[in-house]
């Protein structure tokens, strides 16, 4: 299986990545992109390893391959997928939202229903399958481009002036397809394999050209990443900003000037129903999010693990109503991973033998996620108090001899060290407001879109109302006027 060091060696490949006006020359050592690059090679390493659990043989090639890529086709191997998930989750404390597992799940379960695939005037089934087996054999990192850009939120891509500026389809040669435009919110594009590109939003009628969905390797050419501003480059010291230095994930729009996507490299081809079937009718929706779900609820306990022992620091988790806010956080960190284990325990095979997730649990969880995770920084933010901004300035004024006795004398707790104390209340301060902080909350918002979409469309859609209505029609047909 690929390395660590092979991934990051792949990744100089004349990618065009534009920061502040200039083209990145290596993103494996610019200070926006390396850290986080080389998280990305821990993750591959940990898989590279027996000894971890997180390899397979993949039936659709016979060769070992990443078990966060299979297709779950009993209840035993959709654990296993947990597990695995769960393996590169922890590593990263759940900071690192679109690590590979995620856009890789998605093409799992496309390939576990290629049929979905041929319904188009063209039959691009093989394309799936093939790609699928790449991304097996060669342990891909892939990010997504599925949103388009927020040129107006009123109206589709074909009600704007200007053409082309959502990506779609220019003409088409022998040799595939020419797009044009722009396409967000693609999350660790810069530093990934492959980008899959194609569009989750509702299409209308007049969007044909801007129905597609196809992979793009990230140096094409034609291509440009245009990423938001950096944050890892501005940390002091990974003492100072602990998560900050190690997990900024860089977010881009990508731009498309008339690249050339091969035929084989298509999925759906100006099919505004194909790109709405690739996410629904495939289950890639249900096990691409149960991901999410596993992600997210690795990052909760980490933030949870955080405010319990700032109060243990402070000497109030005795208080009743410092209890009382721990008992609220645990309320909520449980919730989701009861929802993960529910999901899983409700799973069922699909028509193509795919396990997926139960969705009642899986939406429901999902339908609460913008409103849960306020809420447990809003608790964190109650217990650490004021103790986050008297902190030193930088770990300069914990060296320096002008300044470190100070330091030492007045920036500690009863049996906790000054250093002990600094360390824990700046990783606080990087989970509510460093501008990491920040971004991760508007991200955890918006996961899985606008909040109304995802408890209309989702929560709402696959709750089941018809078993509680009829619970509800059977009582209410038990007794009559007369016999009140």
């Amino acid at each position: 299986m690929r390395t660590g060091a092979d991934y990051l060696a792949s990744l100089n490949d004349g990618r065009v990545v534009l920061v502040d006006g200039k083209q990145v020359d290596d993103v494996t050592t610019h200070p926006a992109f390396a850290p986080v690059a080389h998280t990305i090679a821990e993750l591959f390493d940990l898989a590279a390893d027996p000894v971890n659990g997180m390899q397979y043989t993949a039936p659709e090639t016979g060769a070992v391959a990443n078990r966060v890529f299979g297709i779950p086709r009993s209840a035993e191997e959709l654990r296993l997928r947990r597990a695995a998930i769960q393996t590169w989750a922890r590593h990263t404390h759940g900071w690192v939202g679109r690590s590979p597992d995620h856009v890789g799940t998605f093409l799992a379960s496309f390939a576990a229903h290629p049929e979905t695939f041929a319904e188009g005037t063209r039959d691009f089934s093989a394309n799936v399958t093939a790609f699928y087996q790449r991304l097996l054999n060669e342990n891909l990192y892939l990010s997504y481009a599925i949103i388009p850009p927020q040129v107006s939120r009123a109206t589709t891509a074909s009600g704007w002036e200007g053409e082309y500026l959502q990506v779609g389809v220019v003409s088409e040669t022998e040799d595939g397809i020419i797009v044009r435009g722009s396409q967000m919110l693609a999350t660790g594009a810069a530093i990934a394999d492959e980008i899959f590109v194609s569009c989750i939003k509702p299409l209308g009628p007049d969007d044909q050209d801007f129905a597609v969905s196809f992979v793009v390797p990230a140096a094409a050419d034609g291509l440009k990443l245009y990423c938001r501003r950096p944050y890892a480059p501005a940390t002091t010291s990974s003492f100072d900003y602990p998560l900050t230095s190690r997990y900024d994930e860089p977010d881009a729009l990508v731009v498309f000037d008339d690249v050339l996507i091969p035929w084989d490299r298509v999925f759906v081809d100006r099919d505004t129903n194909g790109v709405r079937r690739q996410f629904f009718d495939t289950g890639a929706h249900v096990l691409g999010n149960w991901q999410a779900q596993i992600r997210f609820d690795t990052k909760l306990q980490f933030i949870a693990g955080v405010a319990r022992r700032v109060t243990q620091v402070n000497g109030v988790d005795k208080i009743p109503s410092v209890q009382e806010k721990l008992g609220e956080l645990a309320a909520l960190v449980s919730g989701v991973e009861s929802a993960v284990l529910a999901a899983e325990y409700t799973a069922e095979p699909d028509s193509a033998g795919q396990w997926l997730p139960g969705k009642r649990a899986l939406y429901g969880s999902m339908g609460l996620q913008a409103e849960i995770y306020p809420r447990v920084l809003a608790i964190l933010r109650d217990l650490v108090g004021g103790g986050v901004l008297q902190l030193p300035s930088s770990i300069e004024d914990m060296t320096s001899p002008v300044t470190a006795a100070d330091v030492a004398r007045y920036v500690q707790s009863p049996g906790v060290s000054s250093e002990e104390r600094v360390k824990l209340f700046k990783l606080a301060w990087d989970i509510i407001g460093s501008e990491f902080a920040g971004r991760h909350q508007q991200y955890e918002m918006f996961y899985a879109g606008a909040p109304f979409v995802v408890k209309g469309a989702y929560t709402y859609r696959n709750y089941g109302y018809e078993e509680p209505l009829g619970q509800v029609e059977q009582f209410l047909g038990s007794y009559k006027l007369e016999t009140a």
